[in-house]
């Protein structure tokens, strides 16, 4: 819209940190952006900028300007949708920023399942850990967050928890897989793999760790679950998932095949994957539909 184009211009160039970048993206010249935006400044009655020797930044008038701009193209969103809804035909976009377990089985079969009825909603889905889901929603990137353990529930609306143990993921032929339930000691005297202090799976298992007296020691520590995957393979080592990220086989097939345990509640409480939105906000109507939906497959799965 074009009314809005001027604070689009504005967020590009606080994204780029430089007149000069934003306007090779906007395939404007320069020298017409900063015009644009003095005019703007001039028009508000304050600079929103501070030009600096290596480029610019918001200054606080800025910022404001920036989180309203935000809000309205939000409401924007929502409201288009709820138009697009009146047709009987919804349309909208739909941005999910989340942690790794959901990406293989869980956000495609969601996704898909809603495009099956509204094949003109379309999907962004950004994979972030628990702390950038969380500015994802403060700064508007994305609509809803899925993410296991978050850091903080300040500015974070709760739309539903499901809970998950702790699984222990290795090869059908490693010494523990025979147990049904393994003690957290046990994996400790083993060849392990760990995901990075970014993620809620670590975080869980640095406190367990913590309570045993014990400090955590990995052979190979990454920020890939995909790699934690793949790896235990090769050297017979632990890693570490939540269910919703697993999908093994009930009764392995070859030695190589992986096989999945659950850590002892004891040692290891469960955690939870939250499904949430920003404080105060109303989603456009798809995200809103789409959330609905989650919460419902969430409370689906099994205990």
């Amino acid at each position: 819209m074009r009314h809005l184009y001027t604070f689009t211009l504005i967020a590009a160039v606080a994204e780029a940190g430089s007149m000069r970048r934003a306007a090779e993206d906007a395939n404007i010249t320069a020298s017409a952006l900063n015009r644009r935006i003095r005019r703007f400044e001039a028009e508000f009655g304050c600079e929103i900028f501070e030009r600096l020797p290596g480029g610019v930044r918001l200054n606080p008038a800025g910022e404001m300007i920036l989180h309203h701009f935000r809000t309205i193209r939000s409401d924007l969103q929502r409201v288009q949708g709820q138009v697009a809804d009146l047709s009987g035909e919804r349309r909208g976009h739909v941005r999910v920023a989340c942690s790794q377990a959901l990406l293989p089985y869980f956000l495609p079969q969601q996704i898909a399942r809603y495009r099956a009825d509204h094949p003109g909603v379309s999907f962004a889905v950004n994979v972030r850990d628990r702390a950038q889901a969380e500015a994802e929603l403060q700064s508007f990137s994305s609509d809803l967050v899925l993410v296991f353990e978050p850091v903080s529930l300040v500015d974070f609306e709760i739309l539903h928890a499901a809970p998950q143990r702790v699984m222990a993921v290795m090869r059908a032929d490693h010494p523990l897989a025979a147990q049904p339930e393994i003690r957290l000691r046990d994996v400790l005297a083993q060849t392990y793999v760990l995901p990075t202090a970014r993620y809620g799976v670590r975080h869980i298992l640095d406190r367990a760790a913590r309570r045993l007296q014990h400090s955590l020691a990995p052979a190979v520590e990454t920020e890939s679950f995909e790699l934690i995957r793949h790896y235990v393979v090769h050297e017979r080592a632990i890693g570490f998932q939540i269910p919703i990220g697993l999908r093994v086989p009930a009764v392995p097939d070859a030695p190589d095949a992986l096989v999945a345990r659950p850590l002892a509640e004891r040692d290891v409480p469960r955690g939870a994957v939250f499904l949430g939105q920003m404080r105060g906000r109303t989603l456009p109507v798809a995200s809103a539909r789409f959330a609905l939906q989650i919460a419902a497959a969430l409370a689906g799965l099994p205990d």
